[in-house]
C-alpha cells in the first residue's frame, strides 16, 4: 500500500485519486441563467441530496485546475440565487458529456447538446425536458472551499418544485430504479449505469465538438438515431473531408453496396452500427457518402 501526503503531489494527480476512489457519484446537470437571461447548463459529479426537511441538494462547481477560473454555473448561481438540477439517465449521457465541453462565452450548451429547454414554474432557469426528474431550486448558501485551482464551491439548494416523468414510476407511484436508468461518474472516462454496469464516455477536456446544432437535418430527423447517437456525432471536432470520404468509400465494399442500392434507410443503419462500435468518424463518412 502506498501512503500519500496530499500536499506533496500535484492537483491533477490528487484529483484523479479522489475521483477514482470515491464513486460512483450521481450527476447534477445544473441549469442557470445570468442577469441578462442567457442560459447555461453543465454537469457536476460532486453532487448529492443532504436533507429531506427542508429538501436540500448540494453540488460543487470546482475552480478550474489549469487556470484557476470559475465556471458560469457558479457565477450565475451567485448572481441570481436560482438553479435547476436535472437528473441524468443513460438516454442522455452522451449529450450531457457534449454539454461539458468548454465552449466560448455566449455559446448556448442547450443548442450545442441538442437538449430541450423548457420553462420552470418558480425559478427562471430552464429545465431540461429530457431529464427524468427536474428539481427547481433556490440557492440558500454558497461555501467556497479554497482559492486555488481545484477548490470546490458548495452550492446549497432548497428544492421548491419537483417534476417527475410518469414513465419512470411503478404501479404504486414510486420511482422505479430500473426504469429511471440513472448514470453516475467514476474516475477517468468511466461511468456506471445503475441497472447494467460500467461503460466509458471520452470526456471532451481539450476538444470542441461541432455540436448537435451542426448535424445536418437529414440526420437529426432520422428516427434511427437517438439522443446518445446525436451526442456522439456532435462530439467530433470536424467532419471528414470529401477526399477522406472518397477514399473510405473506394475501399469499403459494404458502403458501395448500400450506395448502389440507393437505400437511405440501410445507409442510416450502417452508420448506426459504426456508432455502436464507437467508430464515430466512420459513421460520419457513411452518412456523408454520395453515389
Amino acid at each position: 500500500m502506498i501512503t500519500i501526503d496530499p500536499k506533496t503531489i500535484g492537483t491533477v494527480k490528487l484529483q484523479g485519486y479522489l475521483q477514482g476512489s470515491v464513486g460512483p457519484r450521481p450527476i447534477a446537470f445544473a441549469s442557470t441563467i445570468d442577469l441578462e437571461g442567457n442560459p447555461n447548463v453543465s454537469p457536476f459529479s460532486f453532487f448529492n441530496v443532504f436533507s429531506a426537511n427542508p429538501p436540500i441538494l448540494v453540488f460543487s462547481p470546482a475552480r478550474r485546475v489549469r487556470d484557476n477560473t470559475i465556471k458560469h454555473t457558479l457565477s450565475n448561481a451567485e448572481a441570481t440565487g436560482e438553479v435547476v438540477i436535472n437528473v441524468v439517465n443513460y438516454d442522455m449521457v452522451q449529450q450531457i458529456s457534449l454539454a461539458s465541453t468548454e465552449y466560448a462565452d455566449g455559446v448556448d450548451e442547450f443548442i450545442k447538446s441538442g437538449l430541450t429547454p423548457i420553462g420552470s414554474e418558480v425559478v427562471k432557469p430552464f429545465r431540461v425536458k429530457e431529464a427524468p426528474v427536474q428539481f427547481e431550486c433556490k440557492v440558500t448558501q454558497i461555501i467556497p472551499l479554497g482559492t486555488e485551482g481545484g477548490a470546490g464551491n458548495l452550492i446549497l439548494c432548497e428544492v421548491v418544485r419537483i417534476h417527475i416523468d410518469e414513465n419512470i414510476l411503478d404501479e404504486n407511484g414510486v420511482i422505479d430504479q430500473y426504469k429511471i436508468d440513472l448514470v453516475s461518474r467514476l474516475g477517468g472516462n468511466w461511468y456506471s449505469r445503475s441497472n447494467q454496469g460500467l461503460f466509458e464516455v471520452p470526456k471532451p477536456v481539450s476538444t470542441l465538438g461541432i455540436g448537435v446544432d451542426l448535424i445536418p437535418n437529414f440526420v437529426k430527423q432520422c428516427t434511427i438515431f437517438n439522443g446518445n447517437d446525436l451526442g456522439m456525432l456532435g462530439n467530433v471536432e470536424a467532419l471528414p473531408t470529401e477526399e477522406e470520404i472518397a477514399i473510405f468509400v473506394k475501399d469499403n465494399f459494404e458502403v458501395k453496396d448500400v450506395l448502389s442500392a440507393d437505400d437511405e434507410l440501410k445507409k442510416f443503419q450502417l452508420a448506426k452500427e459504426y456508432i455502436i462500435k464507437n467508430e464515430v468518424l466512420t459513421a460520419w463518412k457513411v452518412l456523408l457518402a454520395k453515389k
